[in-house]
Order: C-alpha cells, then structure tokens, then sequence
C-alpha cells in the first residue's frame, strides 16, 4: 500500500500525525517534481515506509506555496502510479478539500475510485452538495466516484446521505474519536482496538472499495466485447 498526501494545503499529516512529529522531513513530493531520475526511480527514492507494516508514504509539500511548483508532475506520477498495480500494490491518494489551488486533479482523473468524505450533520451535507452536483452534471472526468460517511445516524443515515447527494456511499465510519486518534496522532490503542467498531468498518469499507472498483472494471470488459 502507497499513501501519497497530495492535499495542496501542505504539510503531513502522517508525519505530524502518525509519527507525532518524531520523525523529521527527509523527502516528499517536492523532491520527486525536481529529481534528476524517472518518475519511477524517483518515487521509490522518496517513499518512506511505515515499520511494522506493509504501507509506505509519500509525504506531502511543506507549506500550500509549494503546491503550484507540483503542476507538471501529476500527470506523470498519475501514470506512474496506475502501473504500481502490476506489482501488487494498492494507491491510496489524499487530495484535500477540492477546489484548492494546486489541487491534484490529473491524480483524481486517473483514480479507480475517487471518494469524497463527508459527516451526516447539514453543514457539512451541505458543503458537500454542490461538488456532488458537479460529479453528476459531468464537470469532472472522474472514472468512478462515492461517497465515504462519517458519523452515520448523527443525524442522518448513509441511505439519506446517499439520496440527497445522489452518489452511492461505499463506505461508513463510525465517530469513534478515540480510535481514530490512533492513526490520526499517533496515540496508544485503546482496549479491543483491533476488534473495535473502527477497525471493524475500516475492514468493511476496504472490502468495499474492492468489490465498487472490481465490478467497474467487469462492466468495462463487457463493454468492449463484440
């Protein structure tokens, strides 16, 4: 698994974060925009693995001024990250809040599935709305998109969510604050983490995930068949 932070605001979140600051900045994205070597040398350069797991990470620019030196490079590490799968490996892309200057829309384009994260209170329904309108109306040339839910039944269920927003939700989260701060900072689990209702919806969204980007693929190949 490779998680790439694409979110133009800047900074990493997985070094702030996860790591809680202890691990300093060696390279990122940046780094891989000016690198001397192919994209495909480049990224393998740059990519940091997690210990302990299977996952590494690309980390994000240093402040939101350096997003727009990133413009060139999507489009090749776009590529370049869709032949990561003939090796076994999975991309995850954190793009940010949409709209941004210097957001990553080649790395969106080029996505098996492009999600956008949202809670089930209005303001935040409602500050998701019009994106999802213009999903619908075309605006993007997104392969495929969904909606991931946080918070279900608070106030809204995933089913709600999904009709006003007219995408399917892929995924549900539950609001469980203390287990998220696990991967978000870096803090010890709890007690039943591991069989907890987070890491339980996690296994369930993955799974998800899989099967939405499976079943897209088979109606393509029907498609093209004569």
């Amino acid at each position: 698994m490779l998680l790439v932070e694409a979110d133009p605001t800047g900074g990493s979140g997985v070094l702030a974060g996860y790591f809680r600051g202890t691990r300093e900045y060696q390279a990122g994205l940046i780094e891989l925009a000016l690198t001397a070597s192919s994209i495909h040398d480049g990224l393998a350069e740059v990519s940091q693995r997690i210990d302990g797991t299977t996952v590494s990470f690309v980390a994000g620019t240093r402040s939101h001024t350096q997003a727009p030196a990133l413009r060139d490079l999507w489009q090749p590490l776009a590529e370049e990250l869709a032949d990561l799968e003939s090796t076994g490996q999975d991309v995850i892309v954190d793009a940010g809040r949409l709209g941004l200057v210097g957001s990553p829309e080649p790395l969106l384009t080029n996505a098996d599935l492009t999600l956008l994260v949202t809670r089930t209170t209005l303001p935040a329904l409602s500050a998701v709305r019009s994106w999802a309108d213009s999903i619908q109306r075309g605006t993007f040339d997104w392969q495929q998109s969904g909606v991931v839910v946080i918070g279900e039944g608070q106030p809204y269920k995933a089913g709600e969510v999904g009709g006003v927003l007219g995408l399917p939700v892929v995924a549900t989260l539950p609001d469980e604050p203390a287990a998220a701060a696990v991967f978000s900072r870096g803090t010890q689990p709890p007690k039943r983490f591991e069989t907890g209702p987070l890491v339980r919806a996690l296994q369930a969204g993955i799974a998800s995930i899989h099967a939405t980007v499976s079943r897209r693929r088979s109606e393509l190949v029907e498609g093209v068949r004569p």
